[in-house]
């Protein structure tokens, strides 16, 4: 699948799609039972990045799959809080992509050379795996790495927070850098994706910027911790939020 395919995927819908970061098979089955539509593996007790043991992601792929041509969940793993070592970050994907995701993220940190890092997996075989690069709101993003995503190949960009005691991304950049990082992504033929502490009153401003993708994991907790166990009924409000936003926008556009 390239990545004019995997956009496609996303840009379907009219609403972005609720992507739920789950630590286990049992919490993704939770997140999608509640309403997620995409999962996401990730340790949160790790980093804002963290890496899940690639057992423990093979073990949420196949919760979803017994042939993966008949699988429709797709499935997301990041590689870790790792430092801008353009060959070390490229195994680290190719390790990930053999876990069985559909797309590999890959945090993007401030302290190297990011386009290096990118530019490295311009022809890495990663199997049926995607890359989606992840920009820090608050780790002086450039925009323009989108640019070198999109010459490398890869099938999506996120912005996220690297500091979660931060607050949401709302609180670090404004609505007009939000927009131009969508607006840039999508111009790329990249799917575009917001993230970082978002809480069910974020949706309501950012939907209507126009993301594939709003992701959330502390929101989904107990507590709303990030490292406290998914809690179903918070999956479900949020599910509920969304599916407001677009009844709303459907109301409006008829």
């Amino acid at each position: 699948m390239n990545r004019l395919a995997a956009r496609a995927r996303f840009t379907l819908n009219t609403t972005p799609l609720m992507l739920a970061s789950v630590t286990s098979p049992e919490e993704a089955r939770v997140c999608l039972n509640a309403g997620a539509d995409l999962i996401d593996a990730k340790d949160p007790k790790t980093g804002a990045l963290g890496a899940l043991p690639s057992a423990t992601v093979a073990a949420i792929v196949s919760e979803f799959k017994t042939d993966r041509a008949q699988r429709t969940t797709l499935v997301s793993a990041t590689i870790g809080d790792l430092p801008m070592a353009p060959e070390a970050i490229r195994r680290a994907s190719a390790d990930m992509a053999l876990a069985g995701v559909d797309y590999v993220k890959i945090g993007l940190r401030s302290d190297g050379d990011r386009r290096a890092a990118i530019s490295s997996h311009a022809g890495c075989e990663l199997g049926n795996a995607q890359l989606v690069g992840v920009l820090f709101a608050d780790q002086d993003p450039d925009f323009g790495l989108i640019d070198i995503m999109a010459d490398a190949g890869f099938a999506g960009a996120m912005l996220d927070t690297f500091d979660k005691k931060a607050g949401s991304i709302r609180r670090i950049l404004n609505v007009g850098r939000l927009s131009e990082f969508i607006v840039r992504a999508q111009k790329n033929s990249l799917f575009a994706g917001l993230a970082g502490s978002l809480r069910a009153q974020d949706v309501d401003a950012l939907a209507p910027l126009g993301p594939n993708i709003l992701g959330f994991r502390g929101a989904l907790c107990l507590d709303s911790d990030r490292t406290f166990a998914i809690d179903e009924r918070a999956v479900a409000g949020l599910r509920s939020r969304l599916d407001a936003v677009h009844a709303a926008g459907s109301r409006a556009v008829g």
